[in-house]
């Protein structure tokens, strides 16, 4: 699905109004880890997602899309907006944040973020202040860290962190509890399975990717989960997350994390690179905004909590990581320019007298 809000907007009521099945939704997935998928959405199945994202937040309401449309997430917003019988209010379509939420009407108010928007309104009081009049605010498409949380609940937000993916018709788990009829199991990889009437057809024009993932009713994500005695999720981290370096199995998310403690590092990102001597080596890449740490200082940080074989090999300064327009890390740019920093660094070595 292509075209402005509006335009999205437009098409959505088209598509819910048809007195039959239509013809399915096809979104293309986000490709933060490489080629975009298209997602084949059957009008049932983001029928069974928006109702009960509505159930779930205690009714129907007026949304505000600051999403891209084209982009499941926001694609939800629009099509919630449609079955509520509301009109969605586009941020871009005003200057800013302030503004557009003076725009809204309705005496529920909805919002969905990811966590770098979040992050980056938190710095101003005027958009906090308008923050604080939406009932509730979405946020999911990358992990969530506990600061993020707290800063947040500390000025009187209400958050619910979401977790699903284009092939779920968005988020389907709210702070760890599935939906109303939305089932979560593991296999015996420890990777999350869903399954529910919000399951996605498959892929389009791919049978065999489709055959892979879909089995028996339950959609087999990338994801690693736990889930406790009450049936709540946690989520570990992407299957791809986990990188062997010198026969070690080390958890990139968990490094990331780790670094963002840092009070010298703004950003991080984590990843592995083809290495000769270590399969893969690990690399961060990292944004330090006055003066990054060197190597040995990064490692003895990581390595203060966590198994000091998880601890960075290289080093990468730069000044934003690289994002994907709905807001989620573009992994394959961070790979390239991990890639691309080891490549050099690998060569001045060699080239060393």
């Amino acid at each position: 699905m292509h075209g402005t809000a509006r335009e999205v907007h437009a098409l959505l009521q088209q598509w819910q109004a048809q007195p039959v099945e239509p013809e399915p939704l096809v979104i293309e997935t986000s490709g933060s880890t490489g080629a975009p998928k298209r997602v084949v959405l059957s009008r049932s199945a983001m029928r069974a997602s928006a109702s009960a994202t509505h159930g779930r937040l205690g009714g129907p309401g007026q949304w505000l899309l600051a999403l891209p449309p084209s982009h499941v997430a926001g694609v939800q917003v629009i099509f919630r907006s449609v079955l509520a019988n509301t009109e969605p209010v586009v941020l871009d379509e005003y200057g800013d944040l302030v503004a557009a939420v003076a725009a809204m009407s309705g005496s529920r108010r909805y919002l969905s973020l990811v966590p770098t928007q979040l992050t980056r309104m938190l710095t101003s009081d005027r958009d906090v202040a308008a923050l604080r009049t939406f009932d509730v605010i979405l946020l999911g498409g990358a992990a969530i860290g506990p600061e993020l949380r707290k800063a947040a609940a500390d000025v009187g937000l209400t958050v619910v962190a979401t977790y699903g993916m284009s092939e779920t018709c968005g988020g389907c788990v709210y702070d760890g509890i599935a939906l109303d009829g939305v089932a979560l199991a593991l296999a015996t990889d420890g990777r999350i399975r869903i399954g529910g009437p919000i399951l996605f057809d498959g892929y389009d024009g791919q049978p065999d990717l489709t055959a892979e993932v879909l089995e028996n009713g339950w959609f087999l994500t990338s994801d690693y989960g736990r889930l406790d005695d009450d049936g709540a999720l946690a989520v570990l981290g992407r299957v791809d997350d986990v990188v062997i370096s010198g026969g070690v199995n080390v958890s990139t998310r968990t490094v990331a994390s780790r670094l963002k403690e840092h009070d010298a590092i703004a950003g991080a990102e984590v990843v592995g690179v083809l290495d000769v001597e270590w399969g893969q080596r690990v690399v961060a890449v990292l944004v330090a905004p006055v003066a990054a740490p060197g190597l040995e200082a990064i490692r003895d940080f990581v390595g203060a909590t966590l198994p000091r074989t998880w601890a960075p090999r290289d080093v990468v300064v730069v000044d934003t990581i690289p994002l994907l327009s709905n807001g989620k890390v573009d992994r394959v740019k961070v790979e390239q320019l991990a890639a691309s920093a080891h490549r050099n660094d690998s060569a001045a070595r060699e080239t060393c007298p």
